[in-house]
């Protein structure tokens, strides 16, 4: 099963890629950009049967710094994000 994790800086985090990224877009005169965060993305193959508590344990365990970083598990596919 393919799953994708978006991980996001919490809102209040200072993100200065997010901000470089800004500016830099300022300055090639794309004016209309109120703001940027810069976040990833994770693909990853997994068992079918993997549970959505292993997927949330993964996440909680390695994949995202929960002190200042937020997640979403989706499942391309089905839908809704688990």
């Amino acid at each position: 099963m393919k799953v994708r994790v978006l991980v996001r800086l919490k809102p209040g985090v200072l993100d200065p890629q997010g901000r470089a990224v800004h500016h830099a877009l300022e300055g090639l005169g794309f004016g209309g950009v109120k703001d940027v965060r810069i976040g990833r993305v994770i693909e990853m193959d997994v068992a079918d049967d993997t549970s959505d508590e292993a997927l949330d344990n993964m996440c909680r365990k390695l994949l995202a710094n929960m002190v200042i970083e937020d997640y979403v598990v989706e499942k391309p596919g089905q839908g809704e994000p688990a």
